[in-house]
């Protein structure tokens, strides 16, 4: 068996050889050199940039320094760590040229042109313009450097073949620049940009195939991914609809999406979890026009979902629903509509119906990861039932909200609980 393993795993990589060959184009650098004059560039909008891809989050562990990499990243194929992206010479980017930046990314290559994994998401990252992707490096310059070697990847096999990432590229990467949409407004180009390119929303939220790469006809409808839970252990996480669809963002109005970017909480949501990150380190630092650029992207493409699942059976609502009077009902209200102070509505929440209901069953096992100040969540805060309610009453519950108050997801089952536990 570990002789068919290997023999497959070089007949992978001797295919990735030829497709990266057939496929190849001959690089020939960036048209311009990085200068004086050559690119409408400044540290400044680098520095924007920067909090706009939340770049910060993903190279900085809790305890390290700024940009000194780290950062673990659970995946189905293994654990991928980020690295050093200060001005190191040795074990950061301090000796890159522009070019070899610009490079990384569009391409998805090191300097000496290994082949980067998507954790690093220059799928996104490609789509933005010169003259940002030269802003970004300029900022980057002025990063202090921090010696900090790369922690290796835990992957397993064969996926720490990185050759066989020339196929995964042939296949699902477009180097392409974002271009404007003729048709569409100023704003609206302006929100697809920054969703598609830097903000990289769908790496969180959109869902993937098997062998991670996103699935772009369902872009934004939701995706699954690894994060730590308020006990610091790594659970699934379930990233929301973020489309104008009633199982996503479709009674959120333009001015609740910049609510939520900017302070981290609005009628429909409070920030907590893997999100809460993302908006102190990047969105709450938007401009006000681009935050109600993405809410007008946001609010005016496709509305789109998963299919829907059969309705739960009769008995597991009623079941459900006597937990959710005893345990839920104060706060979230009889009417699931909840309450300025107490519980947030339920009716609609992206969260209670995400395909995968993973988040939305964190939140009742360990409360709310709320964010720390400068965020003052004026709000009653949850309590963790995980001690309080059996498996079967969680899921009995969770069930019940996913299929009440005007909400139309699936059934949980108690062993999906058992597996968030």
């Amino acid at each position: 068996m570990k002789f068919k393993l290997w023999a497959t795993a070089w007949v992978l990589a001797l295919l990735a050889v030829l497709v990266a060959l057939y496929f190849h184009t001959a690089w020939t650098g960036v048209d311009r050199p990085l200068g004086q004059g050559a690119y409408d560039a400044s540290v400044e909008r680098g520095e924007y940039l920067a909090r706009v891809g939340n770049c910060a989050t993903c190279h900085t562990t809790d305890k390290g320094a700024p940009f000194a990499g780290g950062v673990a990243f659970r995946t189905p194929f293994g654990t991928l760590y980020s690295t050093n992206i200060t001005t190191d010479s040795e074990t950061g980017i301090g000796d890159w040229s522009f070019e070899a930046f610009y490079r990384s990314m569009k391409e998805g290559v090191r300097p000496d042109g290994t082949h980067l994994y998507p954790a690093f998401p220059y799928t996104a990252f490609a789509k933005l313009t010169d003259d940002d992707i030269a802003s970004l490096f300029l900022y980057l310059q002025t990063i202090e450097p921090v010696r900090e070697s790369a922690r290796a990847n835990a992957l397993r096999f064969p996926y720490g073949l990185r050759p066989l990432l020339s196929v995964w590229k042939a296949l699902f990467h477009d180097a392409s620049t974002y271009a404007p949409d003729p048709e569409k407004s100023r704003a609206w180009n302006r929100g697809a940009y920054l969703v598609e390119g830097p903000g990289h929303c769908g790496a969180c939220h959109s869902p993937r195939n098997l062998l991670g790469a996103e699935l772009y006809d369902q872009a934004l409808t939701g995706g699954i991914y690894f994060d730590k839970v308020k006990t610091g252990a790594y659970r699934r996480w379930s990233g929301v609809n973020l489309t104008p669809s009633s199982t996503g963002l479709g009674k959120w109005s333009e001015e609740d999406i910049v609510a939520y970017l900017k302070t981290g909480q609005c009628k429909h949501a409070v920030v907590h979890g893997p999100m809460n990150k993302v908006i102190m380190n990047s969105t709450r630092f938007l401009t006000e026009e681009d935050a109600f650029s993405i809410a007008t992207y946001l609010k005016n493409i496709p509305p789109r979902s998963h299919s829907a699942d059969p309705p739960p059976a009769a008995e597991v609502l009623k079941a459900g629903e006597i937990v959710y009077t005893v345990h839920c009902g104060s706060c979230h209200l009889p009417s699931g509509l909840g309450d300025d102070i107490l519980g947030v509505s339920l009716s609609g929440s992206a969260i209670v119906q995400a395909p995968d209901p993973a988040s939305l069953l964190n939140v009742i096992l360990y409360g709310p990861h709320l964010p720390p100040p400068p965020f003052v969540v004026d709000r009653t805060r949850m309590k963790m039932f995980g001690k309080r309610l059996s498996d079967e009453d969680i899921a009995s519950v969770a069930t019940y909200v996913r299929a009440s108050f005007g909400n139309t997801a699936g059934a949980v089952s108690p062993d999906q609980v058992e597996e968030q536990r």
